[in-house]
């Protein structure tokens, strides 16, 4: 059946916490019933759905992230499936699993987010105050704006689904909508999440912060360099809750999770773990190191001038084989990480280039260096400082989902993969959703 008309399984019984917990702790392991959100109870289980959703093997587990590196320069593979090949060599079919498996799971985390924003507001049950209701609606409208800007960046305009699914034929013949439509509805539903959530630190769930750092991340795609620059600020600004944790490997080493430097993390068990693990590790550490760090990346993070102390990201065996270390927890319970504070000062960094700032630019760009333990930045003119900016985010992001999309954006693709079809800058439709909706259009020369 199309995933797409995808309908969410049964829930499971779960023990609940309180209103507060809820709200304060990281999710617990749940299976979430959309079709099911009739009271309190129902509505907290289907929004932990909503994040199982979002963290689960197909999106932010693995697959979605690692189609942002594979198809960067940082990353090479080491398996036999020639489906991530095609990643690397930036040559996928619309056939590939890999791409129907991402797809895939990020509409089936929209269809749990339409759920709660279509139900939950009309609850009735006098134990879910209005508080806790404008909470898990604004919940349900970030993630949903994060899927659509994650499904535009790489497929381009897609079909916006804004309603719940309850039968195999609710979404036929939805065309797919623009490019800046599709990012209209990524604003919209910011715009929407902001009022709704409280403006708490909360590293798990959704808040107005994490908002605010989408918003940066989502205007800096947009060249609206003023409105980057200013949303980054109130995350940069709150030093109390965010700040670049020294040295680099504090927000991820000795088993750390939820730490300032984190803005938004997605949790995982000894029950749920992260599929990372495995992918990264070698069998010296029981994985199976389908993917490595490229040769070109070694030689920059393992050059003291260049990399700095964030040589903790790779690790060598006994061997001599190199592998990347940000997945290292056994069992696989190690976070994925969606919103970095880092990030944050590298997007102000580049919109006050932009906006002609180069000094606060620098001091932006050397804050992330110096917690690399890394000598300021040289760069002096506009283009020298993106530049710069640029290979930090090489660096700083290398096995996070960003180098792919970082050249896209800046249009620097060509000049530096050497990929020159832009056809092939968006990934192909799933060939088997064309195949069951004519009205589907597939992206040109798939």
């Amino acid at each position: 059946m199309n995933s797409f008309k995808h309908i969410v399984p049964v829930l499971s019984t779960l023990l609940l916490v309180s209103c507060k917990k809820f709200l304060d702790v990281q999710p617990i392991d749940s299976v979430s019933d959309g079709q099911t959100i009739i009271d309190k109870t129902s509505a907290e289980t289907a929004t932990r759905g909503l994040y199982r959703a979002l963290s689960a093997d197909g999106y932010y587990g693995v697959t979605f992230q690692s189609i942002g590196y594979l198809s960067g320069d940082n990353v090479q593979w080491t398996g036999s499936q020639s489906i991530v090949q095609q990643f690397i060599s930036h040559n996928v079919r619309a056939d590939n699993a890999n791409v129907a498996s991402a797809w895939n799971a990020i509409y089936a985390t929209i269809n749990r987010a339409n759920h709660i924003i279509a139900k939950v507001p009309n609850l009735t049950d006098p134990l879910l105050t209005e508080s806790l209701k404008n909470q898990l609606t604004g919940e349900a409208y970030f993630v949903r704006a994060l899927a659509y800007f994650d499904l535009v960046r790489t497929w381009g305009g897609v079909q916006l689904a804004l309603t719940p699914t309850n039968s195999a034929n609710d979404k036929n013949g939805i065309k797919r909508s623009s490019v800046a439509d599709t990012y209209a509805q990524v604003l919209s539903d910011l715009t929407a999440a902001e009022p709704l959530l409280p403006e708490t630190t909360n590293r798990y769930r959704a808040t107005r912060k994490t908002v605010w750092a989408l918003r940066a991340r989502y205007h800096l795609y947009q060249s609206e360099w003023a409105l980057a620059e200013s949303y980054a600020t109130k995350l940069i600004g709150d030093g109390t809750n965010y700040n670049l944790v020294k040295p680099y490997s504090a927000f991820f080493a000795n088993n750390v999770v939820a730490t300032p430097e984190s803005v938004f993390e997605l949790s995982y068990s000894t029950t749920y773990t992260n599929g990372h693990r495995n992918q990264w590790q070698p069998p010296a550490n029981n994985g199976t190191r389908q993917w490595a760090p490229s040769d070109a990346f070694l030689t920059l993070v393992n050059d003291a001038t260049i990399g700095g102390n964030r040589n903790t990201l790779v690790a060598k065996t006994a061997q001599g084989l190199w592998y990347g270390n940000l997945y290292y927890r056994s069992p696989a319970t190690d976070p994925a990480y969606v919103l970095r504070i880092a990030e944050q000062y590298l997007i102000r960094a580049e919109a006050r280039v932009q906006l002609k700032n180069l000094s606060g630019a620098l001091d932006d760009l050397n804050a992330v260096r110096s917690r690399a333990g890394l000598t300021a930045s040289t760069a002096v003119t506009q283009g020298e400082i993106l530049l710069a900016i640029e290979n930090e985010r090489r660096i700083e992001f290398a096995f996070e989902p960003h180098r792919w999309f970082d050249l896209l954006r800046t249009d620097r693709v060509a000049a530096v993969l050497g990929v020159t079809d832009k056809n092939k800058y968006v990934l192909p439709i799933p060939a088997s959703e064309v195949l069951i909706d004519g009205s589907l259009e597939q992206n040109f020369n798939y």
